[in-house]
């Protein structure tokens, strides 16, 4: 389950290993990417974290990780970025982000 968070809790979340989808509402990539987020997710259950947060919503946490264009998924170990990309990204391509390989 990809969870939405917000600026205020944003933060707190990123215990463990998490990956955020920075993502707009009216973006057909990211609308594109929900789908394989999601299935990917249910894989990782219990082992990684997944949320998303709207970046019109919620500008202050984008810009303080420089997202530029959307969607940017950015992967978090303990509150530390680990890896990033921007852009569409397949089930398979996404496992291998999600394991930094």
């Amino acid at each position: 389950m990809v969870l939405e968070v917000n600026e205020s809790e944003f933060k707190e979340k990123l215990t463990g290993k998490c990956v955020v989808d920075f993502y707009a509402t009216w973006c057909p990539p990211c609308k594109m990417l929900a789908p394989v987020l999601e299935k990917i997710s249910d894989e990782y259950e219990g082992k990684v974290n997944f949320f998303k947060i709207n970046v019109d919503e919620n500008p202050n946490v984008a810009r303080e990780f420089s997202v530029m264009s959307v969607p940017t998924l950015i992967v978090f170990e303990d509150g530390e970025v680990i890896n990033r990309k921007s852009g569409y990204m397949s089930e398979q391509e996404l496992r291998s982000f999600v394991e930094n390989k």
